[in-house]
This record gives C-alpha cells, sequence and structure tokens, in this order.
C-alpha cells in the first residue's frame, strides 16, 4: 500500500495494486490527507458556524483543503481557516484523547475530533475521482471580523438557519451536534466523558 501527499510539488500518488482492497473493504484509489475546521464564533445572538462559498461545488462549506509537504494535519487546519476566512486567532478544541506518559520525547500534534473518507471528483490537485482523509478539527475564535481579505466569501451562521443551507450531509449532521455543546467545549467545562455524549446521542437509531 503506498499512500500520496499532496503538497506543493504536487501529489505523491497512492498506486492501485490490482486486486488489493482498501480499509474499508474497497478497491483501492488514490488517497489525499486533507484538514477541515469546525470554526464557531459567539456573539449577541449566540454560537453561530463559519461557513465558506465554495466556487468548485458552488456550495456552502467548513473551511479546510490539502496538507501541504511541511505541515502536520493540526497545521493546516490553521492555515486553510486563516487562508479561506481571513481570520486569524483561531483556538482548536482538544478532541478527547489519553495523555502522554511523562518523559515521552515527541511532540504531541492535536489530534482531529474525527477522520473520515470522503469521495471526491477530480480537482486542482488530481484530475481523476479520488479520496479526501480528512481530518476534522473544531475550533473557536473571539473574533468575526476577518482581518484580511479570505480566499472565498465567508459567513456566519446560526443553528436555527443550519436546516435552509445548501451544505453538504455529514456537515449538517456534525453541526447540529456541535452547535449543542459548544458553549460548554469552548468554556472547557465538560470531562472526557461528558463530551463524548452528546455524539453518542447523535448515534443513537
Amino acid at each position: 500500500m503506498v499512500w500520496e501527499h499532496a503538497g506543493h510539488a504536487g501529489p505523491v500518488r497512492k498506486r492501485e495494486r490490482p486486486g488489493e482492497l482498501g480499509f474499508g473493504g474497497d478497491e483501492m484509489s488514490v488517497k489525499h490527507a486533507t484538514a477541515s475546521v469546525f470554526l464557531f464564533s459567539h456573539c449577541l445572538e449566540g454560537w453561530q458556524l463559519g461557513l465558506i462559498e465554495h466556487p468548485r461545488p458552488r456550495r456552502l462549506l467548513i473551511p479546510g483543503g490539502h496538507v501541504e509537504d511541511d505541515e502536520s494535519q493540526a497545521g493546516a487546519a490553521f492555515r486553510e481557516v486563516a487562508e479561506d476566512t481571513g481570520l486569524t486567532g483561531a483556538r482548536l478544541l482538544e478532541a478527547p484523547a489519553p495523555t502522554l506518559p511523562a518523559g515521552f520525547p515527541h511532540k504531541r500534534v492535536p489530534p482531529p475530533w474525527c477522520i473520515t473518507e470522503q469521495h471526491v471528483p477530480a480537482d486542482n490537485n488530481l484530475g481523476e475521482p479520488h479520496v479526501h482523509l480528512d481530518h476534522q478539527y473544531v475550533a473557536v475564535t473571539d473574533t468575526a471580523e476577518p482581518a484580511r481579505e479570505p480566499a472565498h466569501p465567508f459567513l456566519w451562521y446560526s443553528a436555527e438557519l443550519l436546516p435552509e443551507l445548501d451544505v453538504p450531509k455529514d456537515t449538517r449532521l456534525l453541526a447540529n451536534v456541535l452547535f449543542s455543546c459548544i458553549g460548554d467545549l469552548a468554556d472547557e467545562q465538560l470531562d472526557s466523558a461528558s463530551i463524548l455524549r452528546p455524539f453518542i446521542a447523535a448515534a443513537a437509531p
């Protein structure tokens, strides 16, 4: 299994081998690491989710993009927020994860809240259908106004507007859960078990 990485010099491809299956049992295809961010800000009316108007799928998306060769997934999340929205100073909220032993010799990288496989059409990184291994983060910002011109049109949306928006299904589902607990997450008022409770409830049939 040979993995690709999309960096400044172009994609390094994971080549398909006849009969080889991916983790999900599907025949292997090219897979690129990406990072995206559910970015929230608090205003007088309450919490709002930041969405960009992306020109290619022509719908509203959370900020995100490909992980470059010289950065981690968390680093890409920070960069994509700054580029896509013009905002600086976003704070990643830590996903529940075990702590490392005292004296652990390597730098810890903030983990994403989830990693999903998203089948996408050809884009400007690869001229054929492929898969994004999307590392999804949650972040908050105290400043709702961009410090510089964003790469895409960018606006804030309340939970009440979410059902009316043209967003992907996965974004809508996760945003609904996050809206229910973002205040406590931002204030760091919940322990790991309490943080997971809204997600467990949303997964119930």
